[in-house]
């Protein structure tokens, strides 16, 4: 397997939003591997830091052997099987028995990308001075907008727009979101957890993404979020390929 460029440069970090008891999500920065992820514990639910790690660490094991066709797939089975095992788990710091998590992978080689995801953690891409969102949410209010053709203002007055309608552990069949492509010189990707693009708007984020090293990225988007209330943990990883 090629593996990504030595030159590849990579940077993640991790912090607990101002209104929580404790940080439940969790990241892989893996440029050796190709692999990177942003994984954020189902808010709300006893062991959602528990659920965040384990699939950080899940994807972590992997083998890195195999065609990139192969690494694809083993980061589906992988996560499939996560979902059966949360879906069974009972533990004590989940005694109700609920445990999930959303997650978002990139793996890339060579040329070749993907992008796999589950949730409302989110991808983008920076390309050519423009910022693409790669993912599109498992949420309730983007199903409000593509069923009932509502506004984002409309979909976000629902009471329960920020409800998942999928995640790892989400009590019904897995079903992931795959999107593969090929990559451009100068491109730059953005993994993120909501507390994270909450707190910017897609102006903000493209104009953090748009200088700077990957750790310089990370700092500033950051610092900008920081600066406002920050409900919610924000975690951000920025491969520069």
């Amino acid at each position: 397997m090629s593996q990504v460029p030595a030159d590849g440069r990579s940077a993640g970090r991790t912090a607990r939003g101002k209104a929580r008891a404790r940080n439940e999500d969790a990241f892989l920065d893996c440029p050796q591997r190709g692999c990177w992820a942003v994984a954020d514990g189902m808010g709300g639910h006893q062991a959602g830091d528990v659920a965040s790690h384990w699939v950080i660490s899940s994807l972590a094991s992997l083998p890195c052997q195999g065609s990139f066709d192969e690494r694809v797939e083993a980061v589906r089975r992988c996560l499939r099987g996560l979902d059966r095992q949360m879906g069974q788990a009972t533990t004590e710091q989940a005694a109700d028995g609920i445990m999930g998590s959303t997650v978002v992978a990139l793996l890339l080689e060579g040329n070749r990308a993907a992008c796999i995801w589950v949730g409302d953690s989110r991808c983008y891409l920076w390309r050519g001075r423009r910022l693409y969102q790669l993912s599109r949410d498992h949420s309730l209010w983007q199903q409000l907008m593509d069923k009932q053709q509502l506004s984002l203002e409309q979909a976000l007055a629902h009471p329960d727009a920020r409800a998942l309608t999928r995640a790892i552990g989400g009590r019904q069949p897995l079903s992931l979101a795959v999107l593969e492509f090929t990559t451009q010189p100068g491109d730059v990707f953005l993994l993120c957890s909501d507390g994270l693009y909450q707190g910017l708007s897609h102006g903000e984020l493209g104009s953090a993404l748009s200088v700077g090293t990957s750790r310089q990225v990370v700092d500033r988007l950051f610092t900008e979020v920081l600066r406002g209330p920050a409900r919610d943990d924000l975690t951000a990883v920025v491969v520069q390929p």
